[in-house]
């Protein structure tokens, strides 16, 4: 960053490359020394050379940061953008497995530290099937489930999942599972000693709040992606699988939705 003029800020972000040049976030989490993966994407500027710039519409900021900020750095890049549909744009992210896409309006003026509806972030999550081997209560229903998969007898945890639910989901959820009470744990790989970086981990204390069911429904889980402690990352809840069989799943089952 010694290329840009004294008192200008810029905002972008850090993300690290596999070797197809796609953003991987576990190569950013675990780089060990592989620097060269590590690229900064600018994408706004706010202030250039004193002059603040926030006031003025994006593309007037945009137009900016081409013309008058340059780095020499391989690794630090001005991202592009494209002026297209949302339809198009999500296809082209799904043929080349990218995260997710960010829009924003041409109009927009720099917020600094909101969620405007000037710009809008959707994801591209994976999913499949898991299994359901039990849950924590909320004030009057399921606050969260705990999934995981089959390796050939044994069920594997691998995320409790809070995000998804509306009340009508949590009732009905909460209506199945409670039919379904057990006093042991199903899960072989429990309890686990820390909850990770991403607090994914399920430990002793935390298992005291569990409720657990015989291993039988089946929930459709969206997620981002596999952690390499063979967890989910931002997992959320789509739906109960009436239509399988609980024994039936495995990791292997896995497809994007």
């Amino acid at each position: 960053m010694r290329d840009l003029p004294q008192n200008t800020v810029v905002d972008g972000e850090i993300v690290a490359l596999d070797d197809a040049g796609r953003p991987n976030f576990n190569f950013l989490q675990h780089s060990r020394g592989e620097a060269k993966r590590i690229h900064y994407f600018v994408f706004d500027v706010l202030i250039y050379d004193k002059r603040n710039l926030m006031q003025l519409p994006l593309v007037e900021r945009r137009e900016i940061l081409k013309s008058k900020v340059q780095f020499q750095s391989p690794r630090v890049r001005i991202a592009d953008y494209f002026e297209t549909s949302a339809e198009t744009m999500l296809q082209s992210a799904r043929e080349q497995g990218l995260e997710g896409v960010v829009a924003k309006r041409k109009n927009s003026l720099y917020e600094a530290g909101k969620r405007s509806g000037a710009w809008a972030k959707f994801r591209l999550n994976s999913g499949q099937e898991l299994v359901i081997g039990g849950y924590v209560l909320g004030a009057h229903s399921v606050d969260s489930v705990i999934v995981g998969y089959y390796k050939e007898s044994e069920l594997i945890y691998v995320a409790r999942v809070r995000n998804g639910f509306v009340p009508e989901t949590r009732r009905k959820v909460f209506s199945k599972l409670r039919a379904l009470a057990f006093p042991n744990c199903p899960f072989v790989n429990l309890p686990e000693k820390e909850k990770g970086r991403w607090g994914t981990g399920l430990t002793a204390d935390d298992m005291k709040k569990c409720v657990w069911i015989r291993p039988e429904a089946v929930a459709q889980i969206e997620f981002l992606e596999w952690t390499d402690g063979d967890h989910l990352r931002h997992a959320k809840f789509a739906g109960l699988r009436e239509d399988k069989d609980a024994r039936s799943v495995t990791k292997e089952l896995v497809g994007e939705t």
